[in-house]
């Protein structure tokens, strides 16, 4: 029996495209849109970031030394957030989170550093419906590392993965979730999810 319920949260709650980012980076420095893309969105200085092994001003500076920037930290913290956006899909999700709290122990599981998490919490009004928010860089693992999904559990207090629903919509991190013993599957759409949910047993009314 499903007692509890993990959301991923970018592109499941709250939609964000480095290209954004990338092309406004663009105008300060010699390298390409699509260079600075990789380097933004899965580069080892973004893991770093991500597992919180690096400060937000140490991130910047290591930027800017490898894309040559001209630009200042502020001015770089407002292009660096400046990645998100909310779809009715997004809401849909939501508004599924929400009918789910009363019934279930309910979660947010994301890979995310503290500047775009702090942004986050101020911008986005999304966190007061988790019981549990679990982030790479408190925890100083990135899915798809055991360790996050483990602390993820704990906070639920569930007595065994089984007793998890996960939706993310990496398909690699799915898996990784399922090799752990968690239902999970990938999310595609607020329609999608819940009939995954129902079909894991999960009571969404």
């Amino acid at each position: 029996m499903i007692k509890a319920v993990i959301f991923d949260l970018g592109n499941v709650l709250i939609n964000f495209d480095h290209r954004i980012a990338a092309k406004r980076i663009f105008e300060f420095t010699d390298k390409s849109p699509s260079e600075i893309y990789n380097l933004f969105f899965d580069s080892g200085i973004t893991a770093m970031f991500e597992e919180g092994r690096i400060s937000a001003e140490d991130f910047f500076l290591k930027i800017k030394a490898m894309l040559n920037l001209k630009i200042d930290y502020q001015e770089f913290i407002s292009i660096w957030n400046g990645i998100f956006f909310l779809t009715e899909n997004n809401k849909e999700v939501y508004t599924i989170v929400k009918n789910l709290r009363n019934k279930y122990r309910i979660a947010l599981l994301s890979n995310i550093n503290v500047l775009h998490f702090d942004y986050l919490k101020k911008e986005f009004p999304v966190f007061d419906a988790f019981h549990c928010v679990i982030t790479s860089f408190e925890v100083g693992a990135r899915k798809p590392h055991p360790l996050i999904y483990a602390e993820t559990l704990e906070c639920l207090n569930v007595a065994s993965p089984a007793e998890a629903f996960y939706t993310d919509d990496r398909q690699e991190l799915i898996e990784k979730a399922k090799e752990l013993g968690i239902n999970s599957a990938v999310f595609r759409d607020a329609k999608q999810l819940r009939q995954d949910l129902e079909q894991a047993g999960v009571n969404i009314n």
